[in-house]
């Protein structure tokens, strides 16, 4: 799909955002994010600052990155600047009225001193952070389009990774062979460096693959995800390598019951936390509150990682069409951990997942 078929979408997100600032009588915002400026105009590169003002906008980029800006960009004006951002805005060729916004929760302290001294105090500049947070919360039909397709990749390739598992192999082995697959099947790369963790490791919730080979009687951690057409997927899943303990056995229903629980108790009008206290609850009384230490879910998007946070602080509100994890853990330190992982649409009449792999214990 050519990316300016999605311009539609583009120019009702630029025109929120517009609205936002002239509630706030903002003339001009200066976007450093790189997500955001791909959000807003389709532009996939590396190096680009976008200035939005209530009249047009630019988009800065450098040579290595011309015939790719016109493009992916229809939505604002490209401009290769030679010399540097900085020193283009502070040109004059730019217009941008009496009140600047410069989104300070993404830029250095070394860029934002710049941009200011360019200015020569013809503005005033009004630090500005989580701008766009609320506009991008909310999906659009095309963006769960491509987020329904990252996650069929992502499940694809976890099943094929599964047959590969041995006590033969290692974490390593295995993380590279995600990454391979992902991009073999069309994805532009991992949302994240894989998580792939046996036995004690498992407990870690964020392990790194090591070059440890896997273990019979173990539990094996696999969290994972991609981008397609920048939208990302995320999903664990947690195997078994050869016949469990009880304990390990009991721990992996618990979580699975608190990830449904989880689901099936997703409502448009309740906040992130009230989501995140439901699950908590039955973990807790199951005897396990001290080893789920991390928040229930995250919001999914242009982003692996972005709001709305599903966890005990969470104040966002649940809303049709926002998309989040759902991903309860039992970590037990120096024996193993437990994940499972869905990205989920919310709906009026709730939460339904990205993924549709099992969640019963697969033992390989």
């Amino acid at each position: 799909m050519n990316s300016k078929q999605l311009t539609p979408c583009r120019k009702e997100a630029l025109g929120m955002v517009l609205m936002k600032m002239m509630s706030r009588a903002l003339d001009a915002c200066i976007v450093t994010d790189l997500s955001v400026i791909r959000w807003l105009t389709g532009f996939s590169g590396s190096s680009a600052r976008l200035v939005v003002t209530r009249e047009k906008s630019w988009l800065f980029t450098d040579f290595r990155y011309k015939e790719q800006a016109a493009r992916e960009v229809d939505v604002a004006e490209v401009v290769i600047a030679g010399e540097g951002f900085a020193a283009e805005l502070g040109s004059g060729h730019y217009p941008l009225g009496e009140t600047v916004a410069l989104q300070s929760d993404n830029i250095t302290w070394h860029e934002a001193t710049r941009l200011i001294d360019q200015l020569k105090g013809k503005q005033r500049v009004i630090p500005v952070d989580t701008f766009f947070d609320e506009f991008r919360m909310i999906k659009h039909e095309m963006e769960l389009i491509k987020m329904r397709r990252a996650a069929e990749i992502s499940e694809l390739v976890f099943d094929n990774v599964l047959s590969l598992i041995s006590p033969s192999v290692t974490e390593l082995d295995i993380a590279a062979e995600i990454s391979f697959q992902h991009k073999k099947r069309g994805a532009e790369k991992d949302s994240f460096d894989p998580i792939v963790a046996g036995g004690p490791r498992s407990a870690m919730p964020h392990a790194k693959p090591s070059s440890a080979k896997f273990k019979v009687g173990e539990l094996i951690v696999i969290d994972m995800g991609c981008v397609y057409e920048g939208y990302a997927s995320d999903q664990t899943r947690t195997v078994a390598l050869g016949e469990l303990s009880s304990e390990a056995r009991t721990v992996y229903r618990i979580v699975k019951e608190a990830q449904e629980l989880g689901i099936a108790s997703a409502k448009c009008g309740m906040t992130a936390k009230q989501l995140d206290g439901e699950v908590r609850r039955f973990i807790t009384a199951h005897g396990y509150a001290d080893e789920f230490g991390h928040g229930l879910g995250h919001g999914v998007g242009f982003e692996v990682h972005e709001e709305p946070r599903i966890s005990p602080k969470g104040e966002h509100v649940l809303q049709e069409n926002m998309v989040f994890t759902i991903e309860p853990g039992i970590y037990l330190p120096g024996k193993f951990g437990v994940r499972i992982e869905d990205t989920v649409v919310m709906g009026l009449n709730g939460a339904t997942p990205l993924q549709s792999s099992s969640k019963e214990l697969i033992i390989l």
